[in-house]
This record gives C-alpha cells, sequence and structure tokens, in this order.
C-alpha cells in the first residue's frame, strides 16, 4: 500500500453528483480526486448501446429529467438540450382499453374531452386542473430552496402559507397524500393517473402513515417549480458526459476503474485499480455512494447485510441494512430511510414500429408521447400492493412507458430512424426488493418480464412480442433489470433507485443546524465525510442537488 497523493477533497463514486461536486469544487480551486469504481464515469445516468450490433442508445438506468436546476447548467456551462414533451400521458381504461384518457398539455379542451370519454364526471378535469395549480403553489414556492441551505419545517411552511398555499400544505405534507386524491376525484383511472406519482420506486400505499408516498410526489412535482419531466436530447449520457467535461476542465481528476475499498474518516481512502492498492488522503471525503455502501466502506473488514433475507421473511423494509463498524459511527445517521427497498423492475425494448392500440380513437405518436400508464387505475395500485406485500408478482401489474425515440430520434441510428424503429423504457410499479433474492433471480427477472409483457398486452391491438427487432446474434431485443440487477450493476442497496428513501426538503424544526454540512443536508456521523449523492437530503433522481450542496457546504466550511 502506497499513498501517492494528497488532495483537498476525494469523491467517491463517478455518477452526476460526483461530477458536479467535483465541477464546482475545481471552479473554486480545489484541488479534487474523483474515483469511479466502473469503467466510464456517470453511474446511473448513462446511455448504453444495449443490444449487440444494433446502433440504439438507450437511457438504460434514468430516462427523463426534471430536477436539474438552470442554476447548475448555467453555473458550469452545461450544453445540454433538454426537449419538452407535449403529451402528459395516455391510461388506457383497463375495464374497456379501447377507450383511454389523453392529457394533452397543448389543449385542454381535447383533454377534457378525454376525461369524458372515460366516464368521468362532468367535474373531474376541472378538479384535476385545480389540483395540479394547488400543487404548483408549493412546489413553485419551495424550489428555489433546494439548492440553499435547509429551510426548517415551520420555516417552509411559512413560506408555502404566505404564497397562499396553507390547505396545500396540510394535504400533501401532514397528511397522506391518498386522502386528497381521494376526496377530490370519483374516478378509479383518474385517481390512480395522480397517484402513481406517489408510487414510482417507492414500495407504499396512497393512505401509508409514514407519508414515503407523499416524499416521493412531492419529488416527481417539484422540478423547476412545474413538475415537468423533460427528455435529454443524445440520451442521458449526453448529460453526465457534459459534466465529466466540465469536471475536467475545472481541473479535477476522474479515475475510472477504481473500486474504493476503505474509508477513514480522518481522511483516507483506499482503492483498488488494476492488480494495485492505493491509498489517498484528503481533507475532505465525499460520498456520491449510497450511505448503505458509505456504512460498509467506513466498516472495512466487517460484514454488511443489505437486507435481502430479512425482506424475504417478511419483516418490514426500514431498518434492515446492519452494519457492524469498530467503533465507527453511521454514515447514514442523518436520515432513516436510506434502508428502503426499491421496488421497480426495468424492461427496455426496441421495437420495428410503435405497436397497434386497442384504442382507435389514439394515434400511437400521442399515446406513446408522454407516460403511458398500464393498470394504473387506483384500485390497481393498492391491489398490486398487497399482492406483492404477500410475496407474489402483482396480476396484472402496473407499469410505465416512456418512447424516447419520439421525442429524441438521435438515439437511433439514421438507418434506424428511417426504418420506423422506436425504444421502449417500461417501469414496473409495486415490485420490491423483497421478492428477489441471489438464488432466484434469474428466474424471478424471466416473471417480471413476462408479467411486464402481458401488462402491456392487455392495452395492445397485437402483441408486442411480435414487434421486436433483433440484435447482431438473432436474439430478441429486450432487456430486463430487476432490483438485484440494478444493486449488481449501479451499487444502488435493494435496487433502491434514490439510494434510499427520500425524505423531505426541509429539516424538523428541532434538528441541530450547527454546521454547514448540516445546514445544506449532506452531514453524516464524522464532520470531515459529506454526502453528495442521492443519499443526501433533497437528493434523488437526476439532479445534481446533492452534489451541489455538498460543494457549497465544503467551501462554507473553510
Amino acid at each position: 500500500m502506497t499513498t501517492i497523493e494528497t488532495y483537498d477533497a476525494v469523491i467517491i463514486g463517478g455518477g452526476h453528483n460526483g461530477l458536479v461536486a467535483a465541477a464546482y469544487l475545481g471552479k473554486a480551486g480545489k484541488r479534487v480526486l474523483l474515483l469511479e469504481r466502473l469503467d466510464a464515469v456517470g453511474g446511473a445516468a448513462v446511455s448504453a448501446q444495449a443490444f449487440e450490433g444494433v446502433e440504439a442508445w438507450l437511457s438504460r438506468y434514468s430516462y427523463l429529467v426534471s430536477l436539474l436546476p438552470q442554476r447548475i447548467i448555467d453555473d458550469l456551462g452545461l450544453d445540454i438540450t433538454l426537449v419538452r414533451r407535449r403529451y402528459s400521458s395516455y391510461t388506457p381504461d383497463p375495464a374497456d382499453p379501447t377507450r383511454g384518457l389523453l392529457v394533452d398539455n397543448d389543449d385542454p379542451a381535447a383533454t377534457a374531452a378525454s376525461f369524458l370519454r372515460i366516464g368521468a364526471a362532468d367535474t373531474e378535469f376541472d378538479l384535476f386542473e385545480r389540483f395540479s395549480e394547488h400543487c404548483r403553489v408549493l412546489t413553485q414556492a419551495l424550489w428555489p430552496t433546494m439548492t440553499a441551505p435547509l429551510l426548517t419545517r415551520s420555516e417552509a411552511k411559512r413560506l408555502v402559507t404566505d404564497a397562499g398555499g396553507a390547505a396545500v400544505w396540510d394535504a400533501m405534507i401532514e397528511r397522506p397524500i391518498g386522502e386528497v386524491i381521494a376526496r377530490n376525484r370519483q374516478n378509479d383511472v383518474v385517481r390512480g393517473v395522480v397517484l402513481t406519482d406517489a408510487l414510482i420506486g417507492t414500495f407504499a400505499r396512497a393512505t401509508d402513515a409514514d407519508l414515503q408516498q407523499n416524499i416521493c410526489f412531492l419529488y416527481h412535482l417539484i422540478g423547476g417549480g412545474t413538475g415537468d419531466w423533460d427528455v435529454p436530447v443524445g440520451g442521458m449520457g449526453a448529460v453526465t458526459a457534459e459534466l465529466g467535461l466540465a469536471a475536467r476542465k475545472a481541473g479535477a481528476t476522474l479515475v475510472t476503474g477504481a473500486e474504493v475499498t476503505a474509508v477513514d474518516p480522518a481522511g483516507v481512502v483506499r482503492y483498488r485499480q488494476g492488480g494495485s492498492e492505493i491509498e489517498v488522503r484528503a481533507q475532505w471525503i465525499l460520498s456520491n455512494v449510497a450511505p448503505a455502501v458509505l456504512d460498509r466502506l467506513l466498516a472495512t473488514g466487517t460484514e454488511v447485510s443489505y437486507g435481502r433475507e430479512q425482506l424475504a421473511a417478511g419483516e418490514p423494509s426500514v431498518g434492515v441494512f446492519e452494519a457492524r463498524p469498530f467503533g465507527v459511527g453511521s454514515a447514514a445517521a442523518a436520515n432513516p430511510n436510506t434502508s428502503r427497498e426499491g421496488a421497480q423492475v426495468k424492461v427496455n425494448l426496441l421495437l420495428s414500429r410503435l405497436p397497434k392500440l386497442r384504442d382507435a380513437a389514439v394515434t400511437g405518436e400521442a399515446a406513446f408521447g408522454g407516460t403511458f400508464h398500464i393498470n394504473e387505475s387506483w384500485s390497481q395500485l393498492d391491489d398490486a400492493y398487497l399482492s406483492a406485500a404477500e410475496g407474489g408478482i402483482p396480476n396484472p401489474l402496473p407499469c410505465e412507458i416512456y418512447c424516447h425515440s419520439l421525442t429524441d430520434p438521435t438515439i437511433l441510428s439514421p438507418e434506424l430512424r428511417e426504418s420506423g424503429a422506436h425504444t421502449l423504457t417500461i417501469f414496473g410499479l409495486q415490485t420490491p426488493a423483497r421478492l428477489v433474492t441471489a438464488e432466484n433471480n434469474d428466474e424471478m427477472r424471466d416473471k417480471l418480464q413476462a408479467a411486464v409483457l402481458a401488462s402491456l398486452n392487455s392495452v395492445l391491438a397485437e402483441p408486442i412480442e411480435d414487434l421486436f427487432m433483433t440484435d447482431a446474434a438473432g436474439r430478441p431485443c429486450i432487456e430486463t433489470r430487476t432490483t438485484l440487477d440494478i444493486e449488481r450493476a449501479v451499487g444502488m442497496p435493494l435496487g433502491n433507485i434514490f439510494h434510499g428513501g427520500l425524505d423531505w426538503p426541509f429539516a424538523e424544526d428541532d434538528a441541530a443546524l450547527n454546521t454547514p454540512a448540516a445546514r445544506w443536508g449532506v452531514a453524516t456521523a464524522h464532520p470531515r465525510v459529506l454526502l453528495c449523492g442521492s443519499g443526501a437530503r433533497r437528493g434523488g433522481a437526476v439532479s445534481g442537488i446533492g452534489g451541489h450542496n455538498a460543494a457549497m457546504a465544503l467551501l462554507e466550511s473553510e
């Protein structure tokens, strides 16, 4: 073991948040080393040629951008293009898939007519629009605070109340989100359209008392203050490529193929690259890996359970991570939600063309132009939760589809574009990590894939399998990732896409905010170790906020 360098900051993990932190710190004149285990930076926010010999670049894990602040884009001089989708969503009526609800951002009259077409009451569309307006009161007030020191709960409430949102605060922050959805909507499909944003990647019910569904809902609506989700031109890899370029231009050193093996909170990081064991020292250590992974690195030589045995036994998902450090405090102490399980299955497809719908009144370009909801009515989402909680795969499986190639054809080669080919990314909900173990992962992957395809076929006029393109070896162009696959590929424990459960973007009134790290929501139990990834408070999704806030805390501390 040799110590080769000393840095102002060492960043563990080269995902987008780590790159943001590296760029900000480099611009501030700090000597920065970023270590990435994989062969390229980007983490889960990358594009990949998923199918052998096929020139289609898929955003393999992360897929849309909502939470990336314009401030970060401007500060770092990022040359990225984000495209707004005209259609918000399309949802076939599970009771009659020959009709569906199409929410058209550019045509309120057509959207209102679509509400009536699925049998919703005359007032449902107006209530839907009013609910969205009320949500924006909350999100527009809170969005600017995401890249500033934390407000307390009382300060955040006052900010929203002063904007006229006292009732909205109570409905979205204090009470289960399911209550206000159920109270103001009668149609099962309309209720489900609203509820899905509270459940993506989160294993929860609409009325859960711990309000994880509320927090998930807020993060899906808060981006830019409007909640718009945009497609990055060139795929998600274009975003992280720009971030990597910004970090290098700022003087940061980015090292790939570097697996961190131990972290000493006194300022020592050990990593393995090739056949070499290397030790570096730093005044600050920034962690862009999940807090549970950081705990393992801080507790080198101990066993850390990812909790799959407890989940398989039906025990609660909170608190299942178990580390046994030798006198080392928990890095995740600031957020008790970091041990929550993921709850999704991800399927990527390449099709010869868009499939035909059973609903002849809606074009494929409109239906797939936004978020395509399948079997996501209110009752179906709840039935799916109950089925999964008992250890079964939901039938039907609630799913969402994103067709990036409609909005951004550049992810396909010219030949594929001319042929009419399209990508589909399918996100299956209510499939918690407890369903998957190392022993049954291959079997469960096949079963979950079959459940996803069956759910999709239930609303199509033709079998989706007939449209699969094939790769260079003649294999169907379909890729399925379970929570365990995601855990293994990009280091997200229990496949949780948020690095653990999300937390409110404000501090409780009794929180100790007596250090820059605490005020910026990036503190661990160790003064010189900061969270800079999705596990930080206000982390999650492709935002860069965790990286920005960790950099600000470090600079404020000096």
